[in-house]
């Protein structure tokens, strides 16, 4: 928000942007207004009950005139996957959150100030390879393959 708001000051943008924050629902303290004692969510980086940064991201979205709102583990879980298929991004579960949220305000209308044609900037930070056991539960076991060329491109070819 910080730089955002240089940019802004020194000429170098017409504005500032809108902030949305999105939370993961079981580690949503600012969506909630309260600590969250317990934070329950695959998304590791924001399975934050008390965030150190509170009051600058909760002064960020007020500024802003933003809004938070908040996603299931299923929502973030597929907006991952679907990240994934469709773009080539591999991003760890925190880093879909905003993807899956972007998705949700989008399907329910919910957010009526985001413009039809809207610039809408996800940052997306984290690597997949952060917490790899979440999605690796969807993938099937493969099965042992002999090192031998022929062994390896019949494998290959059957999986088709």
């Amino acid at each position: 928000w910080a730089g955002y708001r240089e940019y802004e000051k020194v000429g170098k943008s017409q504005g500032s942007p809108r902030m949305i924050g999105i939370q993961a629902a079981g580690a949503a303290p600012i969506f909630f207004q309260r600590v969250v004692e317990k934070p329950e969510t695959v998304a590791s980086a924001i399975r934050i009950g008390n965030p150190a940064s509170w009051e600058f991201a909760q002064r960020a979205i007020d500024e802003s005139r933003g809004a938070v709102h908040i996603v299931s583990d299923e929502e973030i879980l597929a907006a991952q996957r679907w990240l994934a298929q469709n773009e080539g991004v591999f991003v760890e579960p925190a880093s879909a959150a905003p993807i899956a949220g972007l998705m949700k305000l989008v399907a329910e209308r919910e957010d009526t100030s985001l413009p039809k044609n809207a610039v809408i900037v996800c940052t997306l930070t984290g690597h997949g390879l952060k917490d790899p056991e979440i999605i690796a539960r969807d993938f099937q076991k493969s099965a042992p393959v002999s090192a031998d060329a022929k062994a390896v491109r019949a494998a290959i070819i059957n999986a088709q």
